[in-house]
């Protein structure tokens, strides 16, 4: 079943360009879609995995890897403390063929 979720996080274009790099270009094994806006405070993501346990084996094997080496780099703990996770109820995800990038 898709997973799809909102998460937001104090962080800025800077920090979130460093972690993509890290992330690599490709995109990972169930991703669907993956949205990073500026938002108060910090960023804001949208994503839609093919499962949550898709979403959960990248996270856990290669986001917070990369966000644990980024935030060091600031001098920031890496404390989920100040992030906020919303899943939501899909009822459908329309994709374009183009890609967006800044």
């Amino acid at each position: 079943m898709p997973y799809a979720f909102v998460q937001d996080v104090p962080a800025n274009a800077e920090m979130y360009a460093m972690i993509k790099a890290k992330l690599g270009n490709e995109p990972p094994a169930g991703l669907i879609a993956h949205v990073a806006a500026k938002h108060d405070g910090g960023l804001r993501y949208v994503d839609v995995w093919e499962s949550e346990e898709a979403w959960a084996k990248f996270r856990d094997e290669n986001v917070e890897p990369a966000v644990g080496e980024v935030l060091a780099h600031f001098g920031i703990p890496h404390d989920h403390g100040s992030v906020h996770v919303e899943s939501l109820d899909l009822i459908d995800v329309w994709l374009g063929g183009a890609t967006a990038s800044t």
